[in-house]
C-alpha cells in the first residue's frame, strides 16, 4: 500500500509514527502552499526594492538640486547593503529565540517603515537617504533568513530542497515588477512615488495572521499543544489525527559563540558562498541601471525592459538550480552555476574594451549579455546556497547559523556598490569608467589578498570580480567537502 496520501484520502489519518513522518508521507496541502507563497512574496520584495533604488539613484543623478557624484550614489546604494549585513545576523538570532513567524513579520514592519520615511527625503539629502536605506536593508536582511527555516520545518523532507529553494527562486520577479513599474509609471510617479511603491509588502502582515508558528520551534519551547495544532494546520487534518511529537535534543538556542566554535566549517561555507554570489549580483542590481543608462547611453524605457529580461533569466536560473540540486546535490549545482556566471562577468568586463567610434550601443548589448549570464547563473544558484546552509545546522542553530553566515557574506553588498561609486568618484560615467570597477576587484580579492594566480593574459585575468571570488568558493568547497554532507 502506498505511503503517499492521495486526493481522495484527504480526511484519512496520515501514515507515520510521528508528526514529522506524517508530514513526509502526506500530500502538499493548500495551507503549506500558502506559507510558501507568503515567503515568496516577502523575498520578492527585496529585489523589487533593490531595482527601484537603483533606478531612483539614476533619476536623482540628473535631478535638479541633488548634484550626486558617483561616490554619493555608491554610499546610498551601499547603505542597504550595510543594513542587510546587520539585519541578517540579528534576525537570524531573533528567529531562533522568538520564532520564525514573529521575526518575519517584524522584518516586514521595519522594511515598510523605513521605505515610507525614505519617500520624504529632502532635496540633496543624500546622507539621510543613505541612513534610511540602511534601515530598509535591515528589514530586508531577515526576509530570506527567516523564511527558509520557516518553510523547511513545514514541508516533506524529500521536497525540502525544492520548496525551500522556491522561497528564493521567485525573488527575481522583484526585478521584473520594478522594471514594469519604472517603465510605465516612473515618469508619472517621480522618484518619491517610486519609493512609496516599495511599501506594498505591508499586505504580508495580514497574510501572516493566518499562518501559525513553526511546529518544531513551538516544540523546542515546550509548547507541544500549539506544535500539534501547527502540524494539523499544515496537513489540513483534525488535531486529534496528529501523531506524537518526536523527542528533541534539550538544547538552548545556539549563541553566536556556539556557531563559531561548534560549526566553523558550515559557517565558513555559508559566509564565503554568500559573499561570492552576492558581490557580482548585488553590484549589478545596484549599478546596472545607471551603467546602462549613463555609460552606454540607453534610454530609461530600454533599461527597464532589459532588466525585465534579466529578471526572467534569473528566475529560470533559480528554478533550474532548485530542481537540479535535489538530483545532483547542492554543492555541485552551485559550482556549475557559479562557473558559468563567472564567464558572464568576464564578458561584461571585456565589452567595455570593444567600443569603437559609433559602436557604444553594440558594446552596451554585449555588456547586457554578460550581466544577464551573471544573474541567470551566478545569482540563480543563490537560493540553493541558503537551502544547503540551512541543512548543515541543527534546528536550534539553524536560523542563527544561517543568518550569521549570510550576514558575514553580505558584506559584499557594501563592498560592491561602494567600491564602484568610489572608483567613479566625480568622473563622467563613460564606458571606460565602467571597466575599472570590473578589473580592480579581481586584483584585490584574487591577487593581493588571496594570491590566486590566473593563467590568462593580463587583460583577461583582471576582467571579472565574480570569477575571482567564485574561484575561492570552489576551492573552499573542495577543501571542506570531506566534512560536509553531500546533499
Amino acid at each position: 500500500m502506498s505511503s503517499i496520501v492521495s486526493a481522495n484520502e484527504v480526511h484519512a489519518a496520515p501514515r507515520g509514527r510521528t508528526a514529522p513522518e506524517q508530514i513526509d508521507n502526506h500530500r502538499l496541502t493548500g495551507h503549506q502552499k500558502s506559507l510558501i507563497g507568503m515567503a515568496i512574496v516577502g523575498n520578492v520584495s527585496e529585489f523589487f526594492d533593490m531595482f527601484l533604488i537603483g533606478f531612483i539613484v539614476n533619476m536623482l543623478s540628473e535631478a535638479p538640486g541633488w548634484n550626486l557624484t558617483g561616490l554619493h550614489s555608491g554610499i546610498i546604494l551601499a547603505g542597504a547593503g550595510l543594513g542587510t549585513v546587520l539585519g541578517s545576523i540579528v534576525w537570524g538570532r531573533l528567529a531562533d529565540v522568538f520564532g520564525r513567524k514573529h521575526a518575519f513579520v517584524w522584518c516586514i514592519i521595519v522594511l515598510v517603515v523605513f521605505t515610507a520615511a525614505s519617500a520624504f527625503t529632502p532635496v540633496n539629502g543624500w546622507i539621510l537617504l543613505a541612513i534610511l536605506r540602511t534601515g530598509v536593508g535591515f528589514g530586508v536582511g531577515g526576509l530570506n533568513i527567516t523564511s527558509v527555516p520557516f518553510v523547511q520545518e513545514f514541508v516533506p523532507a524529500k521536497q525540502r530542497g525544492l520548496l525551500a529553494g522556491l522561497t528564493s527562486v521567485f525573488i527575481p520577479a522583484g526585478i521584473f515588477l520594478g522594471g514594469l513599474v519604472t517603465k510605465y509609471f516612473g515618469e508619472a510617479l517621480g522618484w518619491r512615488g517610486l519609493i512609496a511603491v516599495g511599501c506594498i509588502p505591508i499586505i504580508l502582515l495580514a497574510w501572516a495572521r493566518i499562518i501559525p508558528e513553526s511546529p518544531r520551534f513551538l516544540q523546542s519551547k515546550g509548547r507541544e499543544d500549539e506544535a500539534k495544532a501547527a502540524y494539523a494546520w499544515a496537513m489540513e487534518i483534525p488535531v486529534e489525527q496528529v501523531a506524537d511529537l518526536p523527542p528533541l535534543p534539550e538544547e538552548a538556542s545556539a549563541s553566536y559563540s556556539v556557531i563559531f566554535t561548534k560549526y566553523p566549517r558550515q559557517l565558513l561555507v555559508v559566509a564565503l558562498g554568500s559573499f561570492s554570489f552576492i558581490l557580482g549580483s548585488f553590484t549589478v542590481q545596484s549599478w546596472g541601471q545607471t551603467l546602462l543608462g549613463q555609460s552606454f547611453k540607453f534610454q530609461a524605457g530600454t533599461v527597464a525592459t532589459l532588466f525585465m529580461l534579466v529578471s526572467l533569466g534569473d528566475l529560470l536560473g533559480r528554478l533550474g538550480s532548485a530542481w537540479i540540486s535535489d538530483r545532483i546535490g547542492r554543492r555541485w549545482t552551485m559550482f556549475g552555476c557559479g562557473l558559468i556566471g563567472a564567464v558572464g562577468a568576464l564578458i561584461a568586463a571585456l565589452s567595455t574594451r570593444m567600443i569603437h567610434d559609433g559602436a557604444i550601443g553594440s558594446a552596451g548589448y554585449i555588456f547586457f549579455a554578460g550581466i544577464f549570464i551573471v544573474m541567470m547563473f551566478g545569482d540563480g544558484a543563490f537560493g540553493i546556497l541558503n537551502a544547503f546552509g540551512g541543512e548543515q545546522f541543527p534546528t536550534e542553530a539553524r536560523s542563527t547559523g544561517l543568518g550569521l553566515g549570510y550576514g558575514i557574506g553580505a558584506v559584499a553588498k557594501v563592498v560592491g556598490p561602494y567600491f564602484v561609486g568610489a572608483l567613479i568618484g566625480d568622473s563622467e560615467l563613460s564606458a571606460e569608467v565602467v571597466f575599472l570597477p570590473f578589473v580592480v576587484l579581481p586584483l584585490i580579492f584574487s591577487v593581493k589578498y588571496l594570491s590566486i594566480p590566473y593563467p590568462f593574459k593580463a587583460s583577461i585575468c583582471l576582467a571579472s570580480f565574480c570569477s575571482s571570488v567564485d574561484t575561492l568558493t570552489y576551492a573552499t568547497f573542495a577543501i571542506l567537502r570531506s566534512s560536509l554532507p553531500s546533499v
